[in-house]
């Protein structure tokens, strides 16, 4: 969609969430954002007001899937809602065992439920009016399992196939669907990570592509280059070939 008019965030209070917010901030702009950490997620709404936008925050929990529905119909009974980006994710701490039960439930709960309840609620009324677009944020982590973050790429693969096929089941009405895959960017979950991270970006750099990509009804909006032209030459090989591989890759 090349100028949605209202736009709703989730994840909004830093990192990605509120690089997006601040782009798309303008006077006749309006924001819905939706965050866990109110004065993160405040200081968000704040610098988007100062750039005219009309911002309206939510506070509460993507894994909540009727606090979200409610809080989406509301705001989109207020004014419809052009274009959702579900952008909610965690990544799990740590790769070891002992912890691997609790973090690959609470990873998919956010990243895979927390995109449904997200989305979801939308869909139908999108659909009724025959215009709307719906952009998921997976990753290039989700091309291919990797040791240590097996639970968070596996969360953003289901997301990334999930947005795929509803792209081509919400064309006919009028509803775009795009899937968005980061590299790494530079933002307070990859800030915890231990290894240096290859062509790491900044979120406002991303937001900018994003955009972009969005504007253009781009299916996947994968960035940077480099690192997906990497992830995919990885996933194509064959497993012995990829055990060597990961053997030797840093881990959280």
């Amino acid at each position: 969609m090349r100028d949605p008019r209202h736009i709703l965030i989730t994840g909004a209070s830093s990192g990605i969430g509120a690089a997006l917010a601040f782009t798309y901030a303008a006077p006749g702009i309006i924001l819905s954002l939706h965050g866990r950490k109110a004065e993160r997620l405040e200081r968000t709404a704040a610098q988007a007001r100062r750039r005219g936008a009309e911002v309206a925050t939510h506070m509460g929990d993507v894994t909540d899937a009727e606090t979200m529905a409610a809080w989406i119909k509301e705001r989109d009974k207020a004014a419809a809602i052009d274009l959702i980006i579900a952008n909610a994710g965690i990544s799990g701490k740590t790769s070891r065992i002992e912890e691997i039960d609790d973090q690959s439930k609470t990873v998919f709960a956010v990243n895979v439920s927390g995109v449904f309840n997200t989305i979801h609620p939308a869909l139908p009324l999108m659909k009724e009016r025959g215009f709307g677009q719906i952009a998921i944020v997976s990753s290039l982590a989700g091309f291919r399992g990797f040791a240590g973050s097996s639970a968070y790429a596996a969360s953003k693969a289901a997301v990334r196939v999930y947005g795929e096929g509803l792209r081509a089941e919400m064309a006919p009405y009028g509803v775009e669907v795009n899937v968005i895959c980061p590299g790494f960017i530079k933002t307070p979950m990859t800030d915890a990570n231990p290894f240096q991270m290859p062509f790491l970006m900044s979120p406002e750099r991303a937001a900018r592509l994003i955009r972009k990509g969005l504007a253009d009804n781009k299916a996947r909006i994968a960035f940077p280059w480099q690192m997906y032209a990497i992830v995919r030459f990885l996933a194509a090989l064959p497993q012995p070939m990829m055990d060597f591989v990961a053997a030797r890759l840093p881990k959280k």
